[in-house]
């Protein structure tokens, strides 16, 4: 509604903008009625709808509402009907005293130059207008309206628009440009006296590609394309009448509801909820821009009504560290736990009984890192491995992370702080408290969140390069709470271990020894004992646990995962047992299963290391139900011997000397037989790289151009290469023996 403003506001006026000609309206009166009304007034309100896409309310931000433009002469006005854009020209009064007339002169000069002609902006070389530019001072006018009171009725008239004009400085613009044009002007006419004729110019001719779908709409969407967009649309010219003028007396008649004579049932019939929803309707722009979730303030009542799996996510996104009992309350009582622990571990890793966000979570794909910039891959790396040291120990230390890591001291403190405490001269305390109580109610969960995160170890150990301690570790669901240990009290702990681990062996050995000589081997024959040094036995063990190590496929850590029936699996009857089962003689069911594994991993992979292949073996573990045939306990030995058995053939790469690659890493097993057309290709490169570390592609190409006699198409030996092989600076490798 337009009204007289206070002294000191803002001046405004409405606007009728027609057929070529613009026509300003007078503005209302709004006051206080006087004192002798009673409190109960009735007003009749009238719609008046014969302006209603013309009139505009305009806005003068910059101007004290005492100064009025009313009396100022208006040189000309145009109009962008689509963009809601005006432009207005007005005169400046040069003979007041105010006025810098040389300033105006200079300002004229700097902007047409020394020669004035038809396209000079100031024709009389002497700043003597301004030009008044538009914007929008909303979007959504339809809350507002001109109104208009007389004889005891209130006329409203929508508005169509509301502008907000300050002055343009467009020709300081020009001044810059005539600067340059002259400058370039005078350097080209230096140049050209030394020149005899001009130089010879290449000029290269490009066609355009077609253009996609997504380069349209992101075409379309930028901002060079929506400027071009506006500038293209043409100015309508207007005629501006004052005031005071007759054509202005008589539009100013429609801003009156022609007919309101009455006869018209004009009763309110809706309640006043409804009414009021009539006058303030909700904004559809405010419903648009309500986010489903705040990234700060959760509203319960608004989260329950999204899925389960999303309930969770955003929960663990907010809150990053939560006991599974806070998140079953959280909730509801109504939902099923069951689903919620399938759900959490979705988005979540378990740490001392207590649930954490993943990093992925935290640090989508395509995210970086607001302190360092260093992208999200490398920062989900770090944190897994902060977490990773908590689920060892209740401690860590700030400075050691960021020593492995590389991250600078930001992005370190922000990855404790999302599940950490700091103490003073102690470091970083995990911030939940050991949650037995789960790890006893779910072992099947935390039996599947050991095998994740023996898989993390792993690839932490090859990124980081890290050391793999004496002392064995403590899974989620075997420990209590760890305590703080120093150096010294770790070696100690370590000695007495090891002391305790000898005198078991030493006793067992004398058990067998007294066995073997009780019990008669064959007769007439007779077993020599020879004295064998401590040292020789210990050799003899290190040789067969090199020769053999089982997988740590189970929650048992320590001395069970090195001991078959009490002994070293070097001294073991039978060489190799685990769990039972002796190497190459499992049970049929196990034979079976992990004979499937294998052969639909092969089937997909036609080349893997055995470091891979035990680490999709883990995480083929962690997928299946607890109590499957497959946690019986697979060795390195019998997963090996079924790779030979399923038409697999271990490759013996030359590796380089130097090479960083560990003795599983070395170990390279790939498809001979699959019973398709590229056998026979894929085994010629096999042959190459049996003999050779890495392989110019011209190399493989003559290769199997000589052994299949015939020559082969582009498309054969790309899907051989991308089956077996990646390509590294020129040279192709086979997967997995190659160190990124």
């Amino acid at each position: 509604m337009v009204h007289n403003e206070e002294p000191g506001s803002r001046e405004a006026h409405c606007c009728t903008v027609g057929q070529g000609w613009l026509v300003p309206r007078r503005k209302s009166w709004t006051g206080s009625f006087s004192d002798g009304l009673t409190d109960h007034l009735e007003i009749d309100v009238y719609l008046a709808k014969s302006l209603a896409e013309k009139l505009y309310l305009f806005q003068y931000p910059v101007r004290p509402a005492s100064m009025t433009y009313d009396d100022i002469p208006h040189l000309s006005a145009k109009i962008k009907p689509k963009q809601q854009k005006v432009e207005l020209e007005m005169a400046i009064d040069t003979l007041n005293p105010n006025y810098c007339r040389s300033k105006g002169e200079q300002i004229a000069l700097n902007v047409d130059g020394a020669c004035a002609d038809e396209s000079s902006t100031y024709s009389s070389k002497l700043m003597d207008k301004q030009t008044f530019c538009s914007s929008q001072s909303t979007s959504n006018t339809a809350r507002y309206a001109a109104a208009l009171y007389r004889q005891g009725e209130l006329h409203l008239t929508p508005l169509h628009g509301i502008l907000q004009l300050r002055p343009s400085f467009s020709y300081l613009d020009k001044a810059d440009a005539k600067h340059r044009e002259r400058e370039a002007a005078n350097e080209a006419g230096d140049s050209s006296q030394d020149e005899a004729e001009e130089d010879v110019k290449q000029i290269t001719v490009r066609f355009s590609r077609p253009e996609s779908e997504q380069a349209r709409q992101r075409r379309v969407q930028s901002y060079e394309f929506l400027q071009k967009k506006h500038a293209e649309e043409p100015w309508v010219h207007l005629h501006y009448y004052g005031l005071r003028d007759s054509r202005s007396e008589h539009e100013r008649q429609y801003l009156l509801c022609q007919g309101s004579s009455g006869v018209e049932n004009t009763e309110l019939v809706k309640s006043p909820s409804e009414y009021l929803m009539m006058l303030m309707p909700p904004s559809p722009e405010e419903e648009k821009d309500k986010p489903v979730a705040p990234s700060n303030v959760l509203s319960m009542a608004q989260l329950r009504t999204l899925p389960l799996a999303d309930q969770i996510k955003i929960l663990m996104k907010n809150v990053k560290v939560m006991p599974f009992a806070n998140l079953m309350s959280l909730l509801g009582p109504s939902i099923d736990s069951v689903a919620v622990l399938r759900g959490i571990q979705k988005v979540a890793m378990l740490v001392q009984g207590n649930w954490v966000v993943k990093s992925d979570i935290l640090y989508p794909k395509d995210s970086s890192s607001p302190h360092s910039g260093v992208p999200a891959e490398v920062l989900c790396r770090g944190r897994d491995f902060v977490m990773w040291k908590f689920t060892q120990s209740r401690w860590v230390v700030r400075k050691e992370v960021a020593a492995v890591t590389k991250l600078c001291t930001e992005d370190v403190k922000d990855f404790l702080e999302h599940m950490a405490v700091v103490r003073i001269n102690k470091g970083w305390e995990f911030i939940l408290p050991y949650d037995g109580e789960f790890i006893k109610k779910h072992p099947d969960v935390v039996q599947r969140q050991h095998m994740l995160w023996t898989g993390i170890q792993a690839k932490l150990e090859k990124v980081y390069n890290l050391v793999k301690e004496s002392l064995p570790k403590k899974s989620d669901g075997q420990s209590g709470p760890a305590a703080l240990l120093s150096g010294d009290q770790r070696v100690q702990v370590a000695k007495s271990k090891a002391q305790q681990n000898h005198a078991l062996l030493e006793r067992e050995l004398q058990r067998r020894k007294e066995q073997l000589r009780a019990s008669a081997v064959l007769p007439g024959v007779r077993i020599k004992e020879e004295p064998v040094s401590e040292e020789g036995e210990d050799e003899e063990d290190r040789e067969a646990e090199e020769e053999e190590e089982p997988m740590d496929t189970s929650l048992g850590g320590g001395l069970h995962n090195r001991l078959a029936n009490g002994l070293p699996s070097g001294r073991a009857a039978g060489g190799d047992s685990f769990n039972g089962h002796p190497p190459g003689c499992a049970s049929a069911p196990v034979a079976q299963e992990l004979r499937a594994f294998v052969e639909a991993t092969f089937q997909r992979q036609f080349v893997l290391t055995l470091s891979e292949l035990k680490r999709l073996f883990n995480l083929h573990l962690a997928s299946l139900p607890p109590g499957h045939t497959l946690f019986s306990g697979i060795s390195d030995r019998m997963l090996q011997d079924t790779v030979l058995a399923a038409g697999c053939r271990q490759i013996l790469v030359p590796f380089p000397p130097q090479t960083a690659a560990s003795p599983d890493e070395q170990k390279v097993f790939a498809l001979w037989e699959s019973g398709d057309m590229s056998d026979q290709h894929r085994q010629v490169l096999l042959e190459i790289f049996s003999k050779n570390y890495r392989v110019r592609r011209n190399m493989i190409q003559s290769r199997l151009t000589q052994e299949c006699g015939e020559d082969l198409s582009k498309q054969e030996v790309d899907k051989v290469l991308k089956d077996c092989c990646v390509s590294y600076g020129g040279m192709w490798y086979l997967k997995g023996t190659v160190q990124s």
